[in-house]
């Protein structure tokens, strides 16, 4: 058994969390068969998350809310800042016909909770989050898995594959670089559209006493992307990410962009030069008019670390599963499924 059994098992957390008729590393279904045909993508309502189950898992180090429907191979879903689990609802419930959906608030977002960060930032490190989503997966009887991450689930899901490459069956990371690298060829202009990531990371309680002078102004300027706008976001998703917006949650935030600046930097850094590389297939997807699509690029920074690896720009901001949840759609299903997924051209 190893280290993350042992602590839920301590906390007493599988035995009642387990889906009925799972045990712990207990096999899962199948992959679809190759004759089996795409689901067609469900249209989304004022209702998030649809046919979703909620339930809070403890960790070791913090309590996660979680979101699972399904019952076919275990996909993980990991969100980005500003956003929580909703942010998949538009996509996710198709996906859990074929899949076991797994969505959930990173530690410090959403309805998950807010630990304190230490004082080198150390509990909001990318491999911090990355050993709640291991164990959340271990209680609910995964020991594989595939995952799926957005912005900052996407850095997330980059430490886990790199850090417990025998846990993670496929990774698809949705508008990012990863963090050496995006680091390393900072430019005017991407520097211009993602001022937050160092105005959030300056010394406490700075950036958190200016943002929350007025919590609703951030939360709509910071989701009006250019040339996007709002209306990618359905009011029922919208009036979610504003009531997540709170002090504790900016935060929280804050300490994850202190840490990214700082030790998961440094972690990145020292896995570069060690050569080290993603074991699993990779799918990258980035949004066409996004700050990544504008100002990046994408497949030349991702070949560096990861030798099975496809992905292409869709036309989108950078919210691509909110924006554009047909072609993320249509790119997850057959990557998830073991095929080869068909690139977009159509730009």
């Amino acid at each position: 058994m190893d280290e993350a059994k042992r602590r839920l098992l301590k906390l007493g957390a599988i035995g009642a969390l387990l889906p009925a008729g799972r045990a712990l590393g207990a096999s899962v279904p199948p992959a679809p068969s190759p004759e089996a045909a795409m689901p067609v993508l469900e249209p989304f309502g004022p209702e998030l998350m649809r046919g979703f189950r909620r339930q809070r898992i403890r960790t070791s180090g913090a309590e996660i809310n979680v979101a699972v429907a399904g019952n076919g191979p275990p996909l993980l879903l990991i969100h980005g800042n500003p956003l929580t689990l909703v942010s998949w609802h538009k996509i996710a419930p198709t996906l859990a016909r074929t899949f076991t959906v797994v969505a959930v608030d990173l530690r410090g977002y959403g309805d998950s909770s807010k630990p304190d960060g230490g004082p080198d930032h150390a509990g909001y490190t990318f491999r911090a989050m990355g050993r709640d989503n291991f164990e959340v997966m271990t209680a609910l009887g995964f020991d594989r898995f595939a995952v799926a991450g957005h912005d900052r689930g996407a850095r997330v899901a980059f430490r886990m594959a790199l850090d417990e490459p025998g846990r993670i069956t496929r990774l698809a990371s949705l508008d990012i670089i990863p963090t050496y690298n995006l680091l390393q060829t900072i430019t005017l202009g991407w520097a211009m559209e993602s001022y937050h990531w160092f105005f959030m990371a300056q010394k406490a309680p700075f950036p958190e006493t200016l943002i929350g002078a007025d919590l609703s102004y951030y939360i709509h300027y910071k989701l009006d992307k250019v040339g996007v706008g709002l209306d990618i976001f359905t009011p029922e998703a919208f009036a979610e990410y504003a009531r997540c917006t709170t002090r504790e949650q900016i935060h929280a935030v804050c300490e994850d962009y202190r840490a990214a600046v700082s030790l998961d930097y440094a972690m990145d850094a020292a896995d570069f030069e060690a050569g080290r590389k993603i074991a699993c297939p990779v799918l990258i997807l980035w949004g066409a008019n996004g700050h990544v699509g504008r100002h990046l690029h994408s497949l030349e920074a991702w070949s560096a670390w990861a030798p099975d690896l496809r992905g292409w720009a869709i036309p989108s901001g950078h919210y691509l599963a909110e924006h554009r949840p047909d072609l993320v759609y249509a790119a997850f299903w057959p990557f998830f499924a073991g095929r080869e997924p068909k690139p977009y051209h159509d730009l």
